[in-house]
């Protein structure tokens, strides 16, 4: 119930302050399991993309922020649990497939941290991770807007990518890499690289 009540109290405000709008949510089928991976530019993305997404959903948040014992109570009571950013974490990892297998929503914002892309070029390989380890369906999602009172905010859900045939129990590093290009272009486009990534990268 309180999940409930706080999902339309923040989409309420959402709409009214930035007047978010979305396309493509059709893509979105009703008992099916999706990794959604969004770029991430504010510290309104998590909220804006939980209340915005018609179906439930759980969410990934850095472990810092659960030290705030307000943050670890409102957490617990609506579907975001804690990841270490940096290393492998063994609990967010059992709690992902368990969503998962249960046909849930994962929401994950794969740069990590805000602006990602920017400071060093590429996304973490997790979100690819789950979908080779369980074959499931990534929907890219494009947040734009400013996120200044009364600017629209817009959110871009994409066609499903479907990794299946990379399925494996231990998936190569050269596998997961491919799969974090084909969401990174999802999201960002065909031109990332020339626009985020340092040209000695490329």
């Amino acid at each position: 119930m309180l999940r409930v009540i706080v999902k339309f109290c923040v989409k309420i405000f959402s709409l009214v302050l930035f007047r978010v709008s979305t396309v493509g949510q059709e893509y979105i089928e009703k008992d099916k399991p999706y990794i959604m991976c969004a770029n991430h530019t504010s510290n309104w993305d998590p909220p804006i993309l939980y209340t915005a997404t018609k179906r439930e959903m759980y969410m990934m948040a850095k472990e810092e922020l659960f030290k705030n014992k307000f943050i670890y109570w409102f957490a617990n009571k609506t579907n975001i649990f804690p990841v270490k950013r940096g290393k492998q974490d063994i609990e967010s990892m059992k709690k992902s497939l368990k969503v998962l297998k249960d046909n849930k929503i994962l929401a994950i914002f794969p740069e990590g941290t805000r602006n990602g892309i920017k400071k060093r070029g590429k996304i973490q390989n997790g979100p690819a991770y789950l979908a080779a380890r369980t074959g499931t369906e990534v929907i890219p999602v494009k947040i734009e807007g400013s996120f200044k009172p009364f600017r629209k905010v817009k959110l871009y859900y994409g066609k499903p990518l479907d990794f299946s045939k990379y399925k494996s129990s231990k998936p190569e590093k050269e596998t997961l890499d491919l799969i974090s290009e084909e969401i990174t272009k999802a999201i960002f486009g065909e031109d990332y690289k020339y626009k985020y990534v340092k040209k000695q990268e490329l």
